[in-house]
Formats: C-alpha cells, structure tokens, sequence
C-alpha cells in the first residue's frame, strides 16, 4: 500500500518546479479546492485552459498513479474543512472584540457541558478514585495530555497515589501491568484515538475499572466503567484554540471535589498540611491558593 501525503502540500511545494501548462493546473486546483475535488477532468483542464494530458501529466508528477487517485486524495484534503485554507471568517476580529469571542466560546462550552452533568456518574466515578491501590491517568494530544497532568496534579493534593502516561507505548506496557484494585482515568476530547484505545481494551482484560472525561457517543465512551462526557464546540476561528479543554476541566474539578468529600476528613488534614507549608515557604495571606 502506497505511503499517505498530503497532496495539498505537494502541490505547493513542487509547483514552481513544473512545466507552464501544469503550474497552470495547480494554480486552478488551490484557487477553489472544492470545485477540483469533484470537478471532471475534462472540466478541471478547461478551467485551467490546458489539455486533459496535461491534467494528467500533473496527477503524476504529484506521485500519483492517475488522475483518480490524485482526486480521491485531493477530496480527503478538502474533506478537512474549508476554515484550514480560507483561515475562518473571523481572522479581521480585532480586541477588544475578540476577547469576546475567546470568553463566549468558553462560557458556551461550559454551559453545555453543564447540563450534561450526571451526579450519579460523578459519585461512581469519585467512589473508583476513593478505593483505588492506584490512580493511573492517561491522555494523548494536546488538551487531553495537559488534562492527564493537571488530574495528578489535584489528586496528589489528597493524598492519592498517581501517575500520568502520555507516551502511545508506554501507556500498553503500564496498562499490562495493572489489576483490579487500580483504576485508569482517562481524558480524550473525540475517544477516538487508536492507540489510546487500545491501551484501555489492555488494561480490560485485567479488570482494571475505567472512568473516562470524554465524548458521548464516542469509541472510548462504550467501553469504560463510569463516563463523564464531554461535548465539544468548535467553531470557524481556526487560530483559537479548542474550548473543549475548559469542559474536561470543569468535569475534572467536579470529580476532584466529590473525591475529596467522600474522603472529608482525610482530605482536610492534607489540605491544611498544604496551605501550612506553603504559607511557610512564601508568607501572604489566608486566601492565596493551593499552588501558585
């Protein structure tokens, strides 16, 4: 099977280096992506003013065996969104206007997700962190990564034994070695990354329970213990980036809360032990936070 490329890429990158009659094709293919995508061929080559050999000729110096693949290749490019080579329609959105659009995504996200709160789930889910030997969080990507880190950073506080995986392998070869008296908490915006999954489906066979911060509906949704879902609200703004972590943070503080009153009294003498060290460290008032 012939390696994957991106063919819009491709296209950029070796266009210059082409005869005129071919530059001519790939300027009438990134002028308007859709229409080349599911023009004919005949069609595609009169836009450009060339003949159909000419289309032809560029299909294979693209690494094409054809036309046919070079178009089935082009339509998954252009399958990736419109908004990722126009940039959005709010690139002109200038401050303070786009605070306002950074702070309403957020505010939506978080509104929705919100509703979608079970606190049965959550006291299950709490209940699992509670009587674990050990915690093990795993995420991958961007916001799910960060998630995985900043769940260590809230559980350490009271006083759970845990430890975050990001790394593809290593999360199977930590999952291998995990029993029924651990619980594997997870963080995935989509719960559809292959590798993460199958890092999961390991630490099944061995009875481990799964909670997961994640997308209804979703592959990794379908096959946990407890599911604290997640929906996502992506918008045309390609250069902000995603609220959804904001969601998987709300969900994780509400989790870390309902952990902490089920364990009220063990949690309030950590806690205390907290502010008192780092109140000695740094001095201030009462009301700093836990952390800095």
């Amino acid at each position: 099977m012939a390696q994957a490329f991106d063919i819009i890429s491709r296209i950029t990158e070796r266009s210059g280096q082409l005869r005129l009659a071919e530059q001519k094709v790939a300027e009438a293919i990134l002028s308007d992506l859709s229409f080349a995508a599911s023009a004919s061929i005949g069609d595609l080559a009169g836009k450009a003013d060339v003949s159909v050999a000419s289309v032809t000729r560029f299909a294979k110096a693209m690494g094409c065996r054809d036309v046919r693949q070079f178009k089935f290749m082009l339509a998954q490019a252009v399958a990736v969104g419109q908004r990722f080579f126009d940039g959005g329609d709010q690139t002109a959105t200038q401050p303070p206007e786009l605070a306002d659009v950074v702070y309403n995504d957020i505010h939506a996200v978080l509104e929705l997700n919100r509703a979608l709160l079970n606190p049965d789930a959550l006291l299950r889910a709490g209940q699992l962190l509670r009587d674990a030997r050990m915690i093990y969080s795993f995420g991958m990507g961007g916001g799910s990564t960060m998630m995985a880190d900043e769940a260590r950073y809230r559980l350490v506080r009271l006083g759970r034994p845990v430890a975050t995986y990001h790394d593809a392998l290593l999360q199977k070869m930590v999952a291998a070695t995990l029993d029924k008296n651990d619980v594997l908490l997870v963080f995935s915006t989509t719960g559809n990354v292959p590798e993460l999954l199958a890092s999961c489906e390991i630490a099944r066979e061995y009875g481990v329970s799964i909670v997961a911060i994640t997308a209804l509906g979703s592959k990794l949704a379908g096959m946990v213990d407890v599911l604290l879902p997640i929906k996502t609200l992506e918008t045309d703004l390609i250069f902000k980036p995603s609220s959804s972590r904001y969601a998987m943070m709300m969900i994780l503080d509400m989790l870390v809360l309902e952990l902490a009153l089920l364990t009220k009294d063990r949690s309030q003498e950590r806690l205390r032990r907290l502010k008192y060290t780092l109140d000695t460290h740094r001095g201030g008032n009462d009301r700093q936070p836990l952390g800095d």
